[in-house]
Formats: structure tokens, sequence, C-alpha cells
């Protein structure tokens, strides 16, 4: 847990909720929390630790875009959610939607342009949204609506950014455990479902299951569990989505798919397994089992 990325504090949260669940669970659990800048020393501390498997409540960069399964499959170590491919291309949102288009999976268009030039006038015909290409959480996003002048992005967004239609309508999210979508949920904020409304407390109200047609939450579970597939995912995944409703099933678009969601007490994930009758800590053993399954 921790490790470099924009997420490091909730990847602390999970982490550390987690070491708790496996530990009610019956295992015994070393932590290992990496610095920003001590990931080098992973492959020491894991041979310290001897571990049966890794569960990897890291997030972002490193954690989540593939690097990290690399190493641990490089070191031997099984290890929990998805495989370096899944990861990676999860974690690019650009070639994401292009497998989720080639599954048959409704997304928006999305342009990739140079931060210079998004900064400098509009790349794609408003109203659109600007989000780095390789990062989770909604860090660093932004919205550009009719009539707004270009989005001045801070010198901390990345050299290249996604830009993409911007979806009106409903946040709905589904959480994918192996096979098995757990339910649609819906995320009611003020504003924007940013990362302050993810992981502050009262940011958001999660309404499970969703108020919705029975269409449409059908189609959620349905392409959460295809987008879980056409990636490769392993474990638990999370798809999210938006839902115009003055528009039928024509207005449900998938977002993205998080190949690791986070397991904070206000993460979405659990929540739904705890609606589908798994408490956090058997959430934590199926997918501790899963990963000694596939070793």
């Amino acid at each position: 847990m921790g490790g470099p990325s924009a997420e490091r504090e909730v990847s602390l949260s999970s982490g550390r909720g987690c070491a708790d669940a496996l530990r009610v669970a019956g295992y015994e659990v070393v932590e290992i929390a990496l610095g920003r800048d001590d990931a080098a020393s992973l492959p020491a501390r894991l041979a310290e630790a001897r571990p049966d498997v890794v569960f990897n409540a890291l997030h972002g960069r490193m954690g989540e875009d593939g690097r990290v399964q690399g190493l641990l499959e490089w070191l031997g170590y099984p290890y929990t959610h998805s495989g370096v491919l899944a990861s990676a291309l999860a974690m690019d949102k650009t070639r994401a939607k292009q497998v989720f288009r080639d599954a048959g999976l409704p997304v928006v268009d999305s342009v990739l342009a140079r931060r210079e030039e998004v900064s400098a006038g509009h790349v794609m015909r408003p109203p659109y949204v600007v989000k780095p290409n390789d990062e989770g959480s909604s860090v660093g996003v932004y919205i550009v609506r009719e009539g707004d002048n270009a989005a001045p992005l801070s010198d901390d967004m990345p050299a290249e950014v996604m830009v993409e239609t911007y979806a009106p309508g409903r946040e709905l999210t589904t959480a994918v455990l192996g096979d098995r979508p757990l339910g649609v949920t819906e995320i009611v904020t003020a504003g924007w479902y940013d990362y302050d409304a993810k992981y502050s407390e009262g940011g958001s109200r999660h309404v499970i299951p969703a108020g919705i047609p029975d269409e449409i939450a059908q189609a959620c579970l349905d392409y959460a569990r295809r987008a879980h597939e056409a990636l490769g995912c392993r474990g638990l995944s999370r798809t999210d989505f938006r839902w115009d409703d003055s528009r039928g099933l024509e207005g449900l678009v998938i977002l993205e798919t998080n190949t690791q969601p986070g397991m904070t007490p206000t993460s979405l994930a659990p929540e739904q397994a705890a609606h589908a009758g798994i408490d956090f800590p058997a959430l934590c053993r199926w997918i501790v089992e899963d990963a000694l399954c596939r070793d």
C-alpha cells in the first residue's frame, strides 16, 4: 500500500482496512507501506516477509498500471486483482475505450492531445472533459462547457491528456467479483464526482440499489461484466457509467473500468458486496483465495 501515485492516501486507507479485515478472516498479515520514493525496496521487503500471496492495495501509477504486477510475476509471488495486460489496458483510458468499442460497448468520443494545445484552444467542440490518460480517482479532471474558454491546465497535469465528449446524466457504477456483477449504485453529489466527493465523509451519497428502470440496471450489470472480460480482468473490478435518462438505453455510456477499486470505508465495491451478502472480511478472503487458486 502507499506508493508514489496521486492516490497514495487512498491506497494507505485501503491497505489498512484490508489488512484488518484479513486478520479478522484468519490470515497472518504483514503490512508493506511504500513511501513515495522507495519502490525499489519492494523486492527486499517481500523477500523478508515471504508471503504466500500479495494483496495489492496500491492505486494509480505503479500499483495499478501493470508495473507492480510484472514485478510480482517475475519474483514468483501470487497476487490479487488483475494481471499485467488487463491492468495496463484499463489504466490507459484511450486504449481501454478501444477495447470497449471492439467489444460492442458504448463509450463517448475522445482524443489525445498535448497539454499546451488543450490550454491554448478547443481541440473538441464543447462540452468536453479533460483528464490525465492514466490516473484514477478523478485526479486532475477539468470540465469545459459550452461558452467556456479553453481549460487552463495546471503544470502538474501530464504532457499528454485525454479529451472526451462530456456525458451528461446520472452517475452509476457496478462492481464485478470474478464473473459476478454485484449490483448497481447511483452516486449522488452536489457537483462533479471528484476526488473529495469520492473520499471525504459526506462528499457523496450512494443509493443501492439505484432507483433506475430495470432495463438500465440489467444493462449496467451486463456491460460491467463484458468490460471486465474484454479487458481480461481478474478478481474485483468496478465499471463506472453515465446515464442520460432522457435518452433511455442509448443514454448509457461506460466511462472507465477500475481494476483495483478503492477499499476504504466510503468505497463503492465493498458497499455493493455487503448489499449482496458478502461482508468486508469475506470479500477480502475471496480476493485472496482467488489469487491463490489462479496460481
